[in-house]
């Protein structure tokens, strides 16, 4: 990767702030919010999510049908769309990439559930793909899967574990040109791209482990976008001349993680977990313990939704309704009276104890989040009196990481980034994506919940046609999870971002209507985005040079102080 402080930042550059932890690049097993993104724009989809409001429109499908009342779909593939090293885009390469994620459950740790209801997979020419399905679904098949190229991953050796970092050869409208851990990555705008190419010529993600360093390099100038501000950051950004920020609703739910006891898809237990919380009585009365009202209002200044569940209020329809029979109030009284019936009785010390067992709990949290540690200082005394000892535990984010993966952990901050269709991560939930080993590797368990009633219900509502059904059934199941409270959904944050608007314009929000523009479930945010002044000529100009050597050395010094490690954090998974 070239060094910032080696090269002029050209008008049509644009530089990001992140902090999210990377795994690998591999479309096949990342579950993490920043890679995941990079290949929502390194790899077309079958089908894409419109920015509008999320609905299927063309991706490499350029129109599809159903056959057989919906068992059977058939794409047309559209014509002429090459690789980035100048193959032909085929149907084959769309076949190729679903058989493995169908024969291979390692290629299926990151979408293999999208693929569970294929029976099998047909390409009988360049244009043509066929998806059989064991049942008719709901959701249209091929969105979210990042389609590779054949000619060159079935010639890797162990491609679940190619890190993909490397020589990328991708169909979206960037690709990844490099990769430097614990420094950034640059996405390079793809001319074959089959939409046109990106006016933007480079995504230059630069890393700031410091949010407040992060802040300061946008107010010099010295990046130009920045995402996932505080809400106290959001408001002294606003006003400031050349940067315009922007409150979207977000796809993202904000929780307290309740571990029920971790075990893996064969039922053999792992992790150190507090047994106290095998107890759905405990864990309910938790959750009526927290105020996460008074946590929206006073730690988020109000920037988000009341949360019911995981499903955000920005997909309206699935989101549990606030007047659904089991939503439980905050209500201190009724938390220790539950805790009484289960046989926790208050001691000396206002502390519950059970069989001379005392109920403390550990609530880990990223010491380097202030967001977490404001909500643990709330939270902390609405446990204690319920008569619960919550010891609040600040580590690093790689520690907790590692923690959480591996089950030992009482309590910890979560939460995911949801697509438009809520399939995927229901099914998340079911019993299929418990980890295969005692690490906790080989599934995408969301928090380790798996009931078989609620599996049952997975499968009927992916197969129900009928979309006020459907809903119906996904309300159901999402008041069950609610129910044994194996997490807290505390609110929807919004995504607070800004940008260098006397640098760029432009910027595309998803869902249009108070969307956001990064961390989409497409690629829209910095598709149509051009350097202020120049209207979207695409083509990617390398003209007018935006001479800022010196402030890109200054991004570099501060690259420099805090780059550090790269530190992975629960809250970027997907």
């Amino acid at each position: 990767m070239a060094s910032p402080s080696e090269s002029a930042v050209s008008a049509t550059t644009m530089r990001l702030a992140t902090s999210g932890f990377i795994d690998s690049f591999n479309p096949f097993t990342s579950i993490y919010l920043t890679p995941t993104n990079a290949l929502r724009y390194m790899y077309e989809n079958l089908v894409q999510y419109s920015a509008e409001d999320g609905s299927p429109t063309e991706g490499l499908a350029e129109s599809w049908e159903t056959e057989e009342d919906g068992a059977r779909w058939v794409y047309k593939i559209r014509e002429g769309m090459t690789w980035s090293d100048g193959e032909p885009i085929t149907a084959e390469d769309v076949k190729w990439t679903y058989d493995q994620m169908m024969e291979d459950d390692l290629m299926g740790t990151a979408n293999g559930s999208l693929v569970s209801n294929f029976e099998s997979v047909e390409a009988p020419d360049d244009t043509t793909l066929i998806i059989n399905l064991t049942a008719p679904q709901a959701p249209v098949p091929g969105q979210e899967i990042p389609v590779v190229p054949e000619h060159i991953w079935s010639e890797i050796d162990n491609p679940s574990e190619y890190p993909n970092d490397a020589d990328v050869v991708g169909s979206g409208p960037y690709i990844l040109e490099s990769y430097s851990p614990n420094e950034g990555f640059v996405l390079k705008a793809n001319p074959d791209f089959w939409r046109g190419a990106p006016s933007i010529d480079q995504l230059q993600y630069v890393y700031y482990t410091d949010n407040d360093a992060s802040i300061q390099a946008l107010r010099a100038g010295d990046i130009d976008f920045i995402s996932g501000l505080t809400p106290q950051q959001f408001s002294a950004l606003e006003g400031e001349e050349g940067i315009t920020t922007s409150s979207g609703e977000g796809r993202r739910y904000t929780s307290i993680a309740i571990n029920p006891g971790q075990v893996t898809r064969d039922g053999e237990a792992y992790g150190n977990s507090s047994p106290a919380l095998a107890d759905v009585e405990v864990r309910q009365a938790i959750r009526k313990g927290i105020d996460s009202q008074a946590l929206l209002d006073n730690v988020m200044d109000g920037q988000g939704v009341h949360a019911t569940s995981f499903v955000p209020a920005s997909y309206e329809t699935w989101m549990l309704p606030e007047d659904d029979p089991s939503i439980m109030e905050f209500d201190p009284e009724a938390a220790r009276t539950q805790l009484d019936e289960a046989g926790w009785t208050e001691g000396a010390d206002g502390i519950r104890e059970k069989d001379g067992e005392k109920l403390t709990l550990t609530l880990q949290i990223d010491g380097s989040d202030p967001t977490e540690q404001a909500l643990s200082e709330y939270i902390q005394p609405w446990m204690a009196d319920i008569g619960i000892d919550l010891k609040v535990e600040a580590t690093d984010s790689d520690t907790l990481s590692a923690n959480t993966t591996a089950g030992n952990y009482d309590m910890y901050f979560s939460g995911w980034s949801l697509g438009p269709d809520p399939d995927y991560q229901l099914s998340i939930n079911t019993c299929a994506n418990l980890p295969t080993d005692t690490e906790g590797n080989g599934g995408t368990t969301q928090d380790g919940y798996c009931d078989e009633e609620f599996d049952s219900l997975y499968e009927q509502q992916r197969t129900e046609l009928d979309h006020d059904a459907r809903v119906e059934l996904v309300h159901e199941m999402l008041a069950m999870n609610y129910t044994a409270s194996v997490q807290v959904a505390l609110y929807y944050p919004n995504q607070l971002e800004a940008y260098r608007s006397d640098r760029f314009e432009n910027f595309t929000k998803m869902p249009t209507d108070n969307g956001i523009i990064a961390n989409q479930s497409g690629y829209w945010g910095f598709m149509d985005v051009t350097p202020v002044g120049e209207s979207g000529s695409g083509g990617g100009s390398q003209t007018g040079l935006w001479i800022v050597i010196g402030g890109v050395v200054v991004v570099a010094a501060i690259v420099v102080v805090v780059m550090i490690s790269r530190r992975k954090k629960s809250a970027d998974i997907e």
